[in-house]
């Protein structure tokens, strides 16, 4: 479990338990009861589990409670909590079409090779207002292969990502891989929703051959990378995929280059500066994108400058745009901008782990020596992201030290890395060396 994000409401165990078991009648703010549901998720004791089992058996007829019930069965997923699969079970009955989605996903988490269950599970895709693409999700996570013809019908649904979860399940199941192609082309969806959905498809096919057209998907480097190493790890267990292969690919992922994408989006007229910085706030990447090819396009004189600003005014607080602020100080060359790139280096806050990234490649693209030193401790974190980055950045500058030091490192892209430039090294493809 990842628990970066962990107790940001500053709630003990104890807290959370007490405030979760008060009667939603009797609560002052009902909120506080859901916050708690969401707390337990961090506390992998029976105590906990017991107090979720508890909030999961309350069922004052309440929004509030419905909400809090939820969040209740969700965390129990999150404890992976075999000891509640019974009481989620009725959950799947329940009238409330929220609390059924969770408590679906929530077996999925747990597990079960109960058929009653996964049949009752896969009887849902015949109710309507579902949710079907966590349904089907399940079922492939479950390996319910005796789903696959009731899966199907979902395969022409309106909604792009629950066609795409169908085609893949059945790709999966059925080994019938004719409609694949269907999946893929959602990489172009104008959806920003369908695009991040269908690589979770693409990974549950295990559909290789879709790992170039991945890269150059416009959405967040972080979904794209997750699906790469995800299929990398299946297609290099299976012999299918090579290291060697997957590489240049995760590099061209991490430099993130907008003239490395195909971008959905165009812009009808030539936009003004002010409308370019704003977009790089966009939660829909494939604008942001398009937003920074042409701010370096056409915009390249102007930007620094407009860049410093809207970095003071929100950008630093604000991790998307704090990304993107710093890919472009790199691609311009702007010297100017070598402190802010070494704060963002050394920024420890999670989540501005990708700028880390950005900012030890930012710094390559400048060139300057001083930067040698502080990438070569960056390369020495344990976050693989930013050690494969500070080595790309360290190149530029003409050391190899750290490509040394890191020929046994435990991620496999990062090891594969410096095993790579090495002279009289190769790798094979498992990622060891060869000499």
């Amino acid at each position: 479990m990842d628990n970066r994000f962990a107790n940001i409401f500053g709630l003990t165990e104890e807290q959370s338990i007490a405030l979760l078991d008060t009667p939603p009648e009797q609560a002052t703010d009902e909120s506080e009861r859901y916050i708690a549901a969401s707390q337990l998720a961090n506390y992998p004791s029976e105590a906990s589990i017991n107090a979720l089992i508890r909030a999961v058996n309350v069922t004052y007829d309440s929004l509030d409670n419905r909400i809090t019930r939820r969040k209740s069965v969700e965390s129990l997923g999150k404890l992976k909590a075999k000891q509640s699969l019974e009481v989620i079970r009725p959950c799947l009955s329940d009238t409330d079409r929220y609390t059924v989605e969770a408590a679906v996903w929530t077996i999925g988490e747990i597990g079960t090779e109960n058929t009653e269950i996964l049949e009752e599970i896969t009887q849902l895709l015949l109710k309507p207002d579902q949710a079907y693409r966590v349904i089907i999700h399940t079922l492939v996570k479950l390996n319910y292969v005796a789903a696959v013809d009731r899966v199907r019908p979902f395969m022409d649904h309106e909604d792009e990502p629950t066609a795409s979860a169908a085609i893949a399940t059945v790709c999966r199941f059925a080994q019938d891989f004719s409609q694949i192609d269907r999946v893929v082309s959602f990489l172009q969806s104008d959806s920003v929703n369908a695009r991040r959905a269908c690589l979770e498809d693409l990974i549950n096919a295990r559909y290789y051959a879709a790992i170039p057209a991945i890269a150059r998907c416009p959405i967040s480097l972080m979904f794209r990378l997750r699906a790469i190493r995800s299929l990398a790890d299946s297609g290099i267990a299976a012999g299918e995929v090579s290291i060697n292969e997957v590489l240049p690919v995760i590099e061209q992922i991490l430099l993130d280059h907008p003239n490395d994408l195909d971008l959905v989006h165009e812009y009808d007229q030539p936009p003004v500066l002010e409308f370019l910085i704003r977009e790089l706030y966009h939660t829909d990447f494939g604008r942001t994108y398009l937003a920074t090819q042409t701010l370096i396009e056409q915009q390249s004189e102007a930007v620094p400058t407009a860049l410093f600003e809207t970095y003071e005014a929100e950008a630093h607080n604000d991790y998307g745009a704090h990304y993107h602020v710093m890919k472009l100080m790199g691609w311009l060359k702007h010297q100017p901008a070598y402190d802010l790139l070494l704060e963002a280096l050394t920024n420890t806050s999670p989540q501005f782990m990708k700028s880390r990234a950005a900012a030890a490649l930012s710094l390559g693209y400048l060139g300057d020596q001083r930067a040698i030193a502080p990438l070569q401790t960056s390369a020495q974190s344990n976050i693989w992201m930013l050690q494969y980055t500070s080595l790309m950045a360290l190149e530029k500058l003409g050391d190899y030290s750290q490509h040394k030091l890191l020929l046994e490192a435990d991620d496999w892209a990062v090891r594969a890395k410096a095993n790579q430039v090495l002279p009289g090294v190769t790798t094979n493809s498992t990622g060891l060396m060869n000499s």
